[in-house]
C-alpha cells in the first residue's frame, strides 16, 4: 500500500475505488440487461423460469460483491487535510444543509474573484505607469489655475429679494396680476391672473420655478380649506394643454446662475396667452383645430401654433 500523501488521501486506494465503481456500474448494467431480455427460450416453461432465476441471482450477487468492495475501499481512501484556505470560515463547509446555506462555496468564489481582480489591477497599473501623463497633467493644472472659479448657485435666497423680483415683473406687465403667498414658510406660490383669460398657479422654491398649473379664469383656484389648490388640473382640455406647454417651458428656460432672468422670461412667455382665443395659428391660419385654439407659443418668437402645426 502506498504511503498517504500530505493531503491525507491514499492514492492507491483511490485508484482502486475508481475501478470498483466501474465494476459496480457494469454489474448494474447487466442486471437491467437481464431484465430486458427476460426468459430465454427453453423446451418447457419451468426450465425457462429456473434458468432466468439462477442467472438473475448470480448477477445480483456480483452487484453485492462489487458494492462491498467499494465500501471497503472508501474507508481506505482517507479524508482530506483539515487545513482550510479561509481559516475558520472553512468550518462552514461542515454545515449539513449545503443546499440552503452555501456560504462556504460562495466565499471560495469571492476569494478567487478577489485574487483575479487584484492580479488584473496590478497589470493595469503597470501598463498605465508606462504611459507618460506628466505633460497633460501639467497642462490641466495650469489651465485649472487660469480658469475662473464658477460660483455655485444656491437655493438660499432672501425672501425680500424674491418679493422685489416679483414686484418688478408685475410692474412690467400691467395686464397681468401677480399675487404672492407663502403658505409653507419661505417657499412662494404665485397666483397669476392674465386678463380675463386664465389663472396660473406657479409654485416656486426660493426663486426657482418648480411647477405650474393653468386653469380657466372662471375656475376656482382654492381648495375647501381656503388654501390654494396646487394639484388639481383644469376641467377644460384647452387649459390642460396650456399646462403641459408651461411644463415644457420650465424645462426650456433654465439658467441656474441667473434665476431672476428665468422667472422674467417665463412670465413673458406666459403673458403671450393674453390672446389665447383671438390669435390664429401662424402655420395653417385657422383659429380652431379639433375644437381647440392654438395653444402652443414659440419660446423665441412667442407666435401661436396649434399643437400639431408646430411640428
Amino acid at each position: 500500500m502506498a504511503d498517504v500523501v500530505s493531503v491525507g488521501v491514499n492514492l492507491e486506494a483511490f485508484s482502486q475505488a475508481i475501478s470498483a465503481i466501474q465494476a459496480l456500474r457494469s454489474s448494474v448494467t447487466r442486471v437491467f440487461d437481464s431484465l430486458k431480455d427476460g426468459m430465454k427460450n427453453k423446451e418447457t416453461l419451468e426450465g425457462r423460469e429456473k434458468a432466468f432465476v439462477s442467472e438473475f441471482q448470480d448477477i445480483l450477487q456480483s452487484v453485492n460483491r462489487d458494492l462491498n468492495e467499494l465500501e471497503r475501499l472508501s474507508n481506505l481512501v482517507g479524508r482530506p487535510s483539515e487545513s482550510h484556505p479561509l481559516h475558520n470560515s472553512g468550518l462552514l463547509s461542515l454545515d449539513p444543509v449545503q443546499d440552503k446555506t452555501p456560504l462556504y462555496s460562495q466565499l471560495l468564489q469571492a476569494y478567487k474573484w478577489s485574487n483575479k481582480l487584484q492580479y488584473h489591477a496590478g497589470l493595469a497599473s503597470s501598463l498605465l505607469n508606462q504611459q507618460s501623463l506628466k505633460r497633460s497633467a501639467n497642462q490641466m493644472g495650469a489651465s485649472a489655475k487660469r480658469r475662473p472659479k464658477v460660483q455655485p448657485s444656491t437655493l438660499v435666497i432672501p425672501p425680500q429679494y424674491v418679493d422685489d423680483v416679483i414686484s418688478r415683473i408685475g410692474r412690467m406687465f400691467p395686464d397681468m396680476s401677480i399675487e404672492l403667498f407663502r403658505p409653507n414658510g419661505t417657499s412662494a406660490v404665485l397666483l397669476v391672473t392674465l386678463g380675463k383669460v386664465l389663472k396660473a398657479i406657479v409654485v416656486m422654491r426660493s426663486l426657482f420655478i418648480d411647477r405650474t398649473i393653468v386653469r380657466a379664469f372662471n375656475e376656482n383656484v382654492y381648495s375647501e380649506d381656503g388654501k390654494i389648490d396646487i394639484w388639481s388640473r383644469s376641467n377644460y382640455q384647452v387649459f390642460q394643454k396650456v399646462t403641459d406647454h408651461a411644463t415644457t417651458a420650465l424645462l426650456h428656460y433654465q439658467l441656474p446662475q441667473m434665476p431672476d432672468v428665468v422667472v422674467r422670461s417665463f412670465m413673458t412667455w406666459l403673458r403671450s396667452y393674453i390672446k389665447l382665443f383671438q390669435a390664429p395659428c401662424q402655420r395653417c391660419g385657422k383659429y380652431l383645430q379639433d375644437g381647440l385654439p392654438p395653444t402652443w407659443r414659440d419660446f423665441r418668437t412667442l407666435e401661436a401654433f396649434h399643437d400639431t402645426c408646430r411640428q
